[in-house]
């Protein structure tokens, strides 16, 4: 059954970064796993390459432990796919995930190879864009990154299935002028802030806190609002627990099979 946004009859699953806790974050492997699992989202992040090219990624540059490669690191906008291919992003665990397996050879992918990934079920792409005003030399520009990450969805006719989110609510700005049709999440973290006023700020129909940051009555007042609320990264079930008391329409988790199984149970 679907979410019912303003009060989940049931919690949605997004899988973060895939399956970070099982596999190689923001891989083909850990959303293959991940929609293995029957999550209702995968999570990913995205940067634009040098040659104009979505990839996915959650740092701005590859290095180890997460990619390993030629050099000591690559900033994702100073090269070109052909370039970021050579690392291998795979092969080695990442040290904070005792469970995760590696999976030798495997590279950063495109937003397209994700997309093409959308014929093995009914799941929806919670796709953030990776930029911060503080460090413009990291990443294009908001608008540039906002069309060439619209272009892609268009491409694959995925308008109704993603969800654009960012920390750097400048991107949603920009998509929400070129596509107003598409949902938008506003993620924050930092000092407790109302819910309401943050979406506001980011002209979002979704807020995804930091998952501490949830209480019952935030997400009530969120919900009077008409707002969802998505929290990020809970993996124990006593947070699952916690964030299921508050009432929050979906949880953002690393180990998306471990909360599948708990909400069953």
């Amino acid at each position: 059954m679907a979410v019912t946004a303003f009060g989940a009859e049931r919690i949605e699953v997004h899988g973060h970064r895939g399956a970070r806790a099982l596999r190689p974050e923001n891989t083909i492997p850990a959303f293959e796993y991940a929609i293995a699992q029957g999550v209702d989202v995968i999570e990913l992040d995205m940067g634009v390459t040098k040659d104009g090219i979505v990839v996915i990624s959650h740092d701005s540059y590859l290095q180890a432990p997460i990619c390993t490669g030629p050099k000591e690191r690559a900033v994702i906008v100073e090269h070109t796919l052909a370039e970021l291919r050579q690392w291998d992003c795979g092969a080695t665990r990442n040290p904070q995930f005792a469970r995760q397996q590696t999976v030798p050879g495997t590279r950063i992918p495109t937003l397209d190879e994700v997309f093409a990934l959308a014929s093995k079920g009914t799941f929806r792409f919670n796709m953030e864009t990776k930029i911060e005003a503080a460090q413009p030399n990291l990443t294009v520009p908001p608008a540039e990154f906002a069309q060439r990450v619209l272009a892609v969805i268009r491409k694959h006719k995925m308008e109704k299935r993603v969800i654009i989110q960012s920390f750097d609510f400048r991107t949603l700005h920009e998509m929400k002028k070129l596509a107003p049709e598409l949902q938008l999440s506003a993620l924050y973290s930092g000092q407790p802030r109302d819910f309401v006023e943050i979406a506001k700020d980011a002209g979002a129909t979704i807020i995804s806190p930091e998952y501490r940051l949830v209480t019952p009555e935030q997400v009530k007042a969120a919900h009077a609002a008409k707002l969802q609320v998505v929290p990020w990264t809970a993996n124990t079930p006593a947070d699952w627990d916690r964030l299921i008391a508050a009432g929050a329409d979906a949880i953002i988790t690393d180990d998306p099979a471990g909360l599948i199984s708990h909400l069953r149970r």
